[in-house]
């Protein structure tokens, strides 16, 4: 099959693009390459990709709806894989405005892309575990509500579950959204707090912890991501008898883990202790995530394999490594 995959320089879009491609499949990935952080460690992640058979890259802003709707390759495209998006809860705090454009004009882009294709692609797009706001009873099901969003970042995920659901119901466009728990691993973000903590511990330098420590979060190792992805956009998805083609799957690992033992783990990992600096709770932010993964165990035999222990491991040697040559 052919993909098109958006945020394909992105951490969870590279290594969805590099599985695809090992599976023998075309993908057409497509990036704005902006500079939320260092655009460095995007080229980094395109360079194993690029110079791959079946791989072609196109640079492109999602908001540049006609220069989206205008590609050659629309009406080649099997499955769109949706994974551009502007991220970070507290970013979204002073920079609102990037968040529109990205987020809610980027995916009608894509969904309007969907529309007019040809094949009328299977859409599977990034949503978040963040919208489910702070109130959810743990673990967290796909059919609770999810209407009650603590910071813009949320706000513009769940818009974009309910613009699919009106494509869904308007146009029959068949979709899925993924809700995806604070996946972690090599060549990831540098605004998460797993690489904060981690470069802040090995330089020395103290890490705020927020609320006391008093936090959890479903950590879900990239491989156990992708596979998930994976299962998703290669399977066969059952829509019989729903009146809107749409469906949502929580990707997550199911075993929530408190802050300060997330940090003990780093601290294993680097061989160095912390200095921590209590802080109280940020704005925007939630005290637990905790995905019930039973419809993705069910629908698609989902099993996330990878401990914190080893999954922290592999992003700590990775990192050395990285800042070894950066």
């Amino acid at each position: 099959m052919k993909f098109l995959v958006t945020g394909v320089a992105g951490f969870i879009g590279s290594h969805v693009a590099a599985a695809l491609l090992d599976g023998g499949h075309g993908v057409v990935g497509i990036d704005c390459l902006n500079d939320y952080y260092d655009p460095a460690l995007k080229q980094i992640r395109l360079s194993g990709l690029r110079g791959r058979d079946r791989f072609d890259f196109i640079e492109l802003d999602l908001a540049d709806h006609d220069a989206l709707l205008a590609l050659p390759v629309r009406d080649e495209i099997d499955r769109v894989i949706h994974l551009a998006a502007q991220a970070g809860v507290r970013y979204s705090i002073d920079n609102p405005f990037a968040y529109a454009a990205s987020n809610l004009t980027g995916h009608l882009a894509v969904l309007e892309f969907c529309r007019h294709a040809a094949k009328r692609p299977l859409l599977a797009y990034a949503s978040s575990s963040s919208v489910y706001g702070d109130d959810a009873v743990a673990p967290f099901r796909e059919d609770v509500p999810a209407d009650l969003p603590v910071s813009l970042y949320a706000a513009t995920k769940r818009s974009d579950e309910l613009m699919s659901l009106a494509y869904a119901r308007l146009y029959g466009l068949q979709q899925v959204g993924m809700r995806f728990f604070t996946v972690y691993g090599p060549l990831g973000r540098p605004d998460m707090a797993y690489w904060t903590f981690t470069e802040k511990i090995l330089r020395g330098e103290p890490i705020h912890v927020f609320n006391g420590g008093e936090m959890k979060r479903d950590f879900t190792y990239i491989d156990d991501a992708v596979s998930g992805v994976l299962s998703i956009a290669l399977g066969q998805i059952n829509f019989s008898g729903l009146e809107r083609p749409h469906k949502l799957y929580n990707i997550g690992h199911n075993q929530p883990v408190a802050l300060m033992d997330f940090i003990a783990e780093i601290e294993r990992a680097t061989g160095m202790s912390a200095h921590k600096i209590m802080e109280p709770m940020q704005l925007g932010d939630v005290t637990q995530t905790c995905a019930d993964i039973s419809r993705m165990q069910a629908d698609f035999g989902f099993d996330p394999k990878t401990p914190l222990r080893e999954g922290i491991q592999q992003f700590v040697d990775w990192y050395r490594a990285y800042r070894a040559t950066s």
